[in-house]
């Protein structure tokens, strides 16, 4: 193996999967995280720029036309005052702000699970399998799994430098190890 290739290994229900990364892997990984960064910027900030938005006919309607197995959920979320509250500023501000730390590469994990959490939601809702189960929500919600799995923000991104900062004399990422859940790994 030459200094340049990294060898992944990782072991999950008793299978083993081994592979190795090339060294244009960087770089297609730093693609795909900007790249969800630029379409969550752009959809929250178009929602924010419109203003008025509000989810709630969309779960009141879409799955059930759609056939989502979970259109008895999203009608009562529709139906749930407190919640469509909560719905109509998280989705637009929490897609401006996924945005936002994909683009700088910070807290690139915690950014991502919430898109892929996003993506997931929407998967159900846009709910369409005439052409079979994967469409572009499931490939966005692999997309942001595999930006989180990489630790994408390390690359030319703020992770980098926030794991690194000095608390007490030793690495933020060193003293809190809990933060590799919402870093990137060391």
């Amino acid at each position: 193996m030459s200094s340049q290739e990294v060898s992944l290994r990782s072991t999950l229900g008793g299978l083993t999967a081994e592979g190795q990364l090339h060294t244009l892997s960087v770089w297609f990984i730093l693609a795909l995280r900007l790249m969800m960064g630029v379409a969550f910027l752009q959809a929250g900030s178009s929602k924010l720029l419109a203003g008025g938005f509000n989810a709630a006919g969309y779960l009141a309607n879409a799955p059930a036309a759609n056939g989502s197995p979970f259109t008895d959920l999203f009608v009562s979320m529709s139906q749930t005052t407190w919640f469509m509250e909560f719905v109509n500023i998280a989705v637009p501000w929490g897609q401006l702000f996924i945005g936002l730390g994909l683009l700088v590469g910070c807290l690139t994990r915690l950014a991502a699970f919430w898109g892929a959490f996003m993506m997931l939601m929407f998967y159900f809702g846009n709910w369409d399998i005439t052409h079979g189960y994967i469409n572009g929500d499931f490939a966005y919600l692999l997309v942001f799994l595999s930006v989180a799995a990489f630790g994408a923000g390390r690359i030319l991104g703020l992770d980098a430098y926030i794991e690194q900062y000095d608390v007490g004399g030793q690495p933020l990422i060193e003293r809190y190890p809990w933060m590799r859940y919402i870093q990137a790994d060391c």
